[in-house]
């Protein structure tokens, strides 16, 4: 079967007279075999995105809040969220070390979540050894953080213990 010559010299094909051309004839003059290339899947793996390091670091904090402020407890036990005494003054710490309130627990979940942000921005202060202004700035902050929490967090232990012993009179 001898090729047709293009009549046309205008210079320019359509992708049809392309496709014509490059695709082979099966069964006569009837059907043509296309040419397809399937790309390569030796190598070809699809992946799912991977969490970044901070988003476990958010996640890993939110759970550490949650369970230090005592979820499971107030679930259980389901304690007033605040209380009032005898002259109707109100209360935001439990007169007793073995109770809370609902207040307490996010107050004291709040302490201690500051107290861990603080030992993680020390951790980030070493980070910075040759930026010195950077690394003692951060450094500073956390400690100051981590002191202030610990105080914080003592003094309300102190106001739930002394209630404890004058109840015990």
């Amino acid at each position: 079967m001898a090729k047709k010559k293009k009549t046309d010299v205008s210079g320019s094909e359509t992708v049809f007279e392309k496709l014509r051309e490059s695709t082979p004839w099966i069964f006569g003059e009837k059907l043509r075999k296309p040419k397809i290339k399937f790309p390569r899947t030796e190598k070809l793996r699809i992946r799912l995105p991977a969490p970044s390091k901070s988003f476990w670091l958010i996640a890993i904090f939110i759970v550490l809040f949650i369970l230090q402020m005592g979820v499971v407890y107030f679930i259980y036990r389901e304690p007033p969220s605040i209380g009032a005494d005898q002259q109707g003054q109100p209360l935001f710490i439990w007169p007793d070390l073995n109770e809370s309130f609902i207040v307490e627990g996010i107050v004291a979940s709040i302490f201690l979540f500051l107290a861990s942000s603080g030992f993680l921005l020390l951790y980030q202060a070493s980070k910075y050894v040759y930026n010195r202004k950077i690394a003692l700035r951060i450094l500073i902050i956390g400690v100051i953080l981590i002191v202030v929490s610990f105080i914080v967090l003592q003094l309300m232990l102190g106001i739930k213990a002394q209630t404890f012993e004058a109840g015990q009179r």
